[in-house]
C-alpha cells in the first residue's frame, strides 16, 4: 500500500488551462447585453466566473481584435463627451449566431458534467 497522501486536485490542476477557452463567449455575452468599450467589457466578464481576479487587458483586447477580424464584432469610435475617444464594440449577426452556438455547447457540457456528478454520487452512496 502506498504511503502517499491523496489530496483533492487544486483548481489550477483540475481542468487547468480550460477557462481561457470561455473568454471569447464571455466577451460576446458582455457585448450582447450592451455595446461596450474594452474596459467596461473587462469589468463585466468577471461575473461569468471564467476569469479569476482582474482580467488582463492585453488578453481581452487581443480577443476583441480577433473577434473583429473574424466578423463577430464591429467597432466604432465614440468621441462624444469629455476624455479620450473610446472604441465601442457591438455584435454582428454572425457574432449573435456564434454566441448561440457557444451556449448550445455549454449546455451540452453542463449536461455531461451533471450526469458525471450524479453517477459519482450514486457510486459514493454504496460505500
Amino acid at each position: 500500500m502506498s504511503s502517499k497522501k491523496v489530496t483533492a486536485p487544486s483548481k489550477h490542476r483540475a481542468g487547468s488551462g480550460k477557462s481561457e477557452r470561455y473568454i471569447q463567449p464571455s466577451i460576446l455575452m458582455s457585448i450582447r447585453r450592451k455595446p461596450s468599450y474594452g474596459y467596461e467589457i473587462i469589468q463585466t466578464i468577471q461575473e461569468f466566473g471564467f476569469v479569476e481576479g482582474h482580467a488582463p487587458p492585453g488578453m481581452i483586447y487581443r480577443h476583441l481584435r480577433d473577434l473583429e477580424a473574424g466578423g463577430l464584432v464591429a467597432s466604432t469610435w465614440k468621441t462624444e463627451g469629455t476624455g479620450p475617444a473610446k472604441r465601442v464594440y457591438d455584435l454582428t449577426p454572425e457574432g449573435k449566431e456564434a454566441l448561440s452556438l457557444w451556449v448550445g455547447y455549454m449546455e451540452d457540457q453542463a449536461l455531461k458534467l451533471t450526469n458525471f456528478i450524479k453517477a459519482y454520487r450514486k457510486v459514493s452512496k454504496r460505500e
